[in-house]
């Protein structure tokens, strides 16, 4: 009975880190991005008294933004791998669309 109560604790935390990483996360790393990229335009899109355009503001709403690109990009792969009978392998690194393993 103990064995039960751990494996379903031990799901149940990993579904959560995966619903915050994926269902909080990505809209923080987008709005981040915004606001790097008030910083980076300077101007009436700055609140701050230095107004002048940064322009590692633009660089880092550029990275935010294509992390955010790139998630929705896997979540979309791996559901579309599902809809066709594979699944997504991190085994190199990269992620390939492998067969189920049976």
């Amino acid at each position: 009975m103990t064995d039960n109560l751990h494996f379903a604790v031990e799901a149940a935390w990993k579904v959560l880190l995966v619903g915050l990483v994926l269902g909080a996360g990505l809209p923080a790393v987008f709005a981040v991005g915004v606001r790097s990229l008030a910083w980076g335009t300077g101007g009436a899109a700055e609140v701050a008294v230095d107004s002048r355009p940064q322009p590692i503001g633009r660089v880092l709403a550029g990275v935010c933004f294509l992390v955010v690109l790139a998630g929705i990009a896997l979540g979309l792969t791996i559901i579309l791998a599902a809809g066709q009978g594979k699944v997504v392998s991190f085994e190199h690194v990269y992620p390939t669309i492998v067969d189920k393993p049976k």
